[in-house]
């Protein structure tokens, strides 16, 4: 899948011999709503911190487990600048962010509910 992503204009994802989904890869990324997922790591109280980020243009859900903030984002890219906003303005203090965009094998798996087979 990730020399598919890096070489190929348009894709198809095939499930047992049945074309299930075919486009571009911005395509088949948006078949699943395409939307990105943030991990946050902060110093600070990230009850307020999730309070705060609920709110930001963009963020979709944001729940707090094991000292993280995670959020879905739709466009995390351009979602950034305003989530760390929303951080300073509640007091926190970020000591690492993660952002993970979808890829071929999470929409192989949502299309097809089975992991990539070799």
């Amino acid at each position: 899948m990730e020399e598919a992503e890096r070489l190929c204009d348009r894709i198809g994802i095939l499930d047992e011999g049945t074309l299930v989904a075919e486009g571009t890869r911005e395509e088949l990324v948006a078949l699943m709503g395409g939307r990105d997922r943030v991990r946050l790591s902060a110093d600070g109280n990230l009850d307020a911190l999730a309070n705060a980020l609920a709110h930001v243009e963009g963020v979709e859900q944001v729940t707090t487990a094991d000292g993280v903030v995670e959020l879905t984002v739709r466009g995390a890219r351009q979602a950034l600048p305003r989530v760390f906003a929303g951080a300073t303005s509640a007091g926190a203090a970020l000591t690492g962010v993660d952002v993970v965009e979808p890829d071929l094998e999470a929409v192989f798996l949502h299309l097809t509910g089975k992991a990539l087979r070799d």
